[in-house]
């Protein structure tokens, strides 16, 4: 019989004003942006913008359901109705443009789709040059859109721009999902012992989410001893053995829907050695480094060109970004190292609240072992708050 857990107090949200104070905010940001309405299809916000928590990981592949947003005026839900959602007024019959949903000629279901968003915005009284973001869709949607005349933006980057911005809810909603994350960290790093499989170790993070009313693991990405270089191998049945460097981010969706990122580095029952240390050392000065740069009104252009610079062997097998957003999963801004600047940087300022995650990982391109480290953080006017207390590890850099 499998053990249960204890379980950490929770701060007891409540979650319709957490969603409330959420769509005021997508409100604000659609406002100066120019759109009257968005139409969502990303679970991440739809739960965001009316609570709306419905197989998350499905509606991330087959889009399903589908939430019309307006400035001013009710929330139309087109999916399955469920729970005590206060915010959605309306719940209609889907019209998804997946063949799934729609088999293999999907123009009928997107002439259903666009008829929706004409329908709603006629109810709302907006007329055919209302402004209409549209997140994610296919190019039969954007046909259908055109074929009635829908003045049709993107919606992603106003959402975006929202997500980044949080309410003092949201960052207690945010700080026990790290909580629950550490829990389950401390759960891991208990179990860590020669013998166990990367994959039965990281669903100790697994039960300890799920336990606390999670959501999901982004990305199981977890990894030992030779695996651990280069990064983002996931989760295998390779059984560690003592000495092995394990190196996991938690890309953890946590308790109210709210993302703990964190990278941390262990050694299973042993000394580390020299070569081991070395790489830690580096990817902890790596972190600190880039921590120190962080500032209200930092440029991204400003950080990707400042932070630490490792030696060439270690350039190759670097993180895919320096910085990232986090929120309820990660979100902008990306920020790359200045290797990457060319072809994915783009610039910004960073404001007053954001939370970021700092990224590391060290393995050289001769080596066969890596070390990462992930640090959440919110940066202030008053300064930098550390988030993740998890301790880096117990190694003297």
């Amino acid at each position: 019989m499998t053990r249960l857990i204890e379980l950490l107090p929770s701060p007891e949200i409540d979650e319709n004003l957490l969603a409330s104070e959420r769509l005021e905010n997508l409100r604000g940001t659609m406002l100066v942006d120019g759109l009257d309405v968005v139409v969502l299809t990303n679970p991440v916000s739809l739960r965001y913008a009316t609570g709306y928590r419905a197989r998350s990981s499905v509606q991330s592949r087959i889009p399903s359901a589908y939430a019309i947003v307006p400035i001013v005026g009710p929330i139309i839900m087109h999916g399955p109705p469920i729970g005590d959602l206060p915010l959605i007024e309306v719940f209609r019959r889907t019209h998804a443009i997946t063949s799934f949903d729609a088999g293999l000629e999907l123009s009928v279901a997107a002439g259903r789709f666009a008829a929706d968003i004409e329908l709603a915005l006629e109810e709302l009284g907006y007329d055919s040059r209302a402004s209409v973001g549209v997140e994610r869709t296919t190019p039969t949607g954007h046909r259908a859109f055109a074929d009635i005349g829908l003045n049709v933006f993107d919606a992603e980057p106003t959402v975006e721009l929202a997500r980044s911005r949080k309410s003092d809810l949201e960052l207690i909603a945010l700080d026990y999902a790290i909580a629950v994350a550490e829990y389950g960290m401390t759960l891991m790093e208990a179990a860590l012992h020669p013998g166990i499989t990367e994959n039965q170790l990281l669903a100790v993070l697994h039960q300890a989410n799920i336990s606390h009313d999670g959501d999901s693991i982004d990305g199981r990405v977890l990894c030992s001893g030779p695996r651990t270089n280069p990064w983002y191998q996931e989760a295998s049945h390779r059984r560690i053995e003592a000495g092995d460097l394990v190196a996991f981010d938690t890309n953890m969706v946590g308790p109210y829907g709210y993302c703990a990122d964190i990278g941390r580095t262990w050694v299973c029952e042993a000394e580390p050695t020299p070569s081991q240390q070395d790489l830690y050392r580096r990817a902890l000065h790596e972190i600190e480094h880039n921590t120190a740069l962080l500032h209200v009104g930092a440029s991204f252009a400003e950080l990707a060109h400042s932070v630490f610079r490792h030696p060439d062997e270690f350039i190759a097998n670097r993180s895919t970004s320096a910085f990232h957003g986090v929120g309820m999963t990660a979100e902008y801004p990306k920020i790359p190292y200045p290797q990457d600047w060319e072809w994915s940087g783009y610039d910004g300022q960073l404001e007053d609240g954001v939370v970021l995650a700092v990224e590391s990982f060290v393995g050289s391109d001769r080596g066969s072992q890596g070390v990462r480290l992930e640090q959440l953080v919110r940066v202030t006017s008053g300064g930098i708050e550390i988030m993740s207390s998890y301790p880096l590890w117990y190694l003297q850099p």
